[in-house]
């Protein structure tokens, strides 16, 4: 690409990935959910390594050292033996970080956008996500951020990346409750058994079926108890005080079901579209506040748009 003047035109970027929701109750560590809250990249070579941020969190989006988007750029140019081309970039996130909505991955997988295309990697889809997930350890995440709508993924033993991308039918309104304090993914997983019985293992097998079936069929009707787990949640739930006061609110007015988003503190809470998402906010709200809890409330919804669909 060329200027008016015939020079050749810095290469540049624009990408936009969604927030998203991963593990929704009995789908632990297979299916996520993207959701209309965006990351936005927009990258040109320069002389040196520059970030403008706004935004959410923008003392942590701005900061150039250990910068999650600039460390995978420049490691997955230096494994493929190309050259780091410094880049500025101006980042606009609405994405809450640290706090169980994709965050990372979402950074993860421009970084590697950044270097497939300026670096004119020849990635497939698979391969995208499948580096996204061997640094996050998370391949449903990576899958939904970069496919949209609702991922099912899963690494194989010999590394080979598997994913199906489905649009759920019917509208979908969500609300997501973020806590004013950040939790680990390691401190979320320590606190998980190693061993699991056979009835909760057979448990979690037929409701995140279920689970699927509703979001195939549009039948909102089995969500309340398709969210149901026994895996992850009653273990997370004493670091994520969300969660329980949320629970007691599943399948009244308004509210269709809950469940932790990625390995929390957040929550993803599931309207009934019927119902006023207004007047169900307020019922959330003051639901919380009983309970002594005060977290920020998000209406969003899932978006069928991932990174993939958004490169510029």
């Amino acid at each position: 690409m060329f200027d008016h003047k015939g020079k050749k035109r810095p290469p540049s970027l624009e990408i936009v990935l969604p927030a998203t929701s991963a593990n929704l109750g009995p789908a632990f560590d297979a299916a996520a959910l993207a959701l209309s809250m965006f990351l936005k990249v927009r990258a040109k070579s320069a002389n040196e390594f520059s970030i403008k941020a706004r935004g959410r969190d923008t003392e942590i989006c701005s900061q150039i050292e250990n910068h999650l988007i600039l460390t995978t750029y420049q490691e997955v140019l230096q494994a493929e033996r190309k050259s780091v081309q410094p880049l500025a970039l101006r980042i606009e996130n609405q994405i809450p970080i640290g706090k169980g909505c994709g965050s990372s991955a979402a950074a993860r997988l421009a970084g590697i956008a950044l270097a497939v295309h300026l670096g004119r990697l020849r990635w497939t889809d698979s391969l995208i996500v499948y580096e996204a997930a061997r640094r996050e350890h998370h391949p449903d995440n990576a899958a939904a951020c970069w496919m949209g709508g609702l991922a099912i993924a899963r690494v194989s033993g010999d590394g080979k990346m598997q994913m199906a991308h489905v649009k759920p039918k019917g509208k979908w309104p969500l609300l997501i409750a973020v806590p004013n304090e950040t939790l680990s993914t390691e401190d979320a997983r320590r606190i998980l058994p190693n061993q699991y019985s056979r009835a909760d293992a057979v448990a979690n097998i037929q409701n995140s079926m279920l689970l699927l079936a509703a979001f195939l069929q549009g039948r909102k009707d089995m969500l309340a108890s398709a969210l149901e787990d026994r895996i992850h949640q009653p273990y997370r739930a004493s670091l994520c005080p969300l969660l329980p006061a949320l629970q007691k609110l599943s399948g009244t007015r308004g509210i269709l079901g809950s469940a932790l988003s990625g390995a929390g503190p957040s929550v993803l809470v599931f309207l009934d579209p019927k119902s006023n998402a207004n007047q169900a906010r307020m019922r959330v709200r003051d639901h919380l506040r009983e309970h002594g809890l005060n977290p920020e409330l998000i209406h969003t919804e899932i978006t069928a748009r991932g990174g993939n669909h958004r490169i510029r």
